[in-house]
């Protein structure tokens, strides 16, 4: 399976110079744990790096910094992990493992954001497959049953 049929294509976009409070209020009214910085958010948006919401505890509240006067720019995971949206899952999966992050942008053949897949995204795809394969050997085991009586 590709990545790019798990992935999130609404993505919530910042320039560098946005403020951690104003990134911070975004996450809020948009219910999202991240947003993906990029130079220009209404037109070519490439990737130059991630802010999550621990990135904004850990860094700016847990250092008693003014959240108004830190920038994403100072905050951003870079240079940035991204996967292209044709790979398949599992190396993506292998990116994040050897990267240590949870989140990961998906870029088009020219580098433009096109989604977004985090680590719920994978495990809800990989609990879908256990389901299937799990629901296939109930049935056999019915099948075996009802053959047998």
């Amino acid at each position: 399976m590709g990545v790019r049929e798990i992935c999130t294509a609404e993505v919530v976009c910042c320039q560098p110079q946005t403020s951690a409070l104003e990134a911070a209020r975004l996450m809020r009214r948009r219910h999202v744990g991240d947003v993906v910085v990029v130079n220009d958010p209404q037109g070519e948006r490439v990737p130059l790096g991630v802010v999550t919401d621990r990135d904004l505890v850990v860094e700016v509240l847990g250092n008693g910094r003014d959240a108004s006067a830190v920038t994403l720019s100072e905050l951003m995971r870079s240079p940035v992990v991204i996967a292209q949206d044709s790979e398949d899952l599992g190396a993506v999966i292998d990116r994040m493992r050897l990267h240590g992050v949870r989140r990961i942008p998906l870029v088009d053949e020219g580098g433009s954001l096109v989604g977004i897949v985090t680590l719920d995204d994978l495990l809800q795809s990989l609990l879908t497959d256990i389901r299937s394969l799990l629901e296939s050997q109930t049935k056999a085991q019915r099948r075996e049953q009802v053959a047998r009586r």
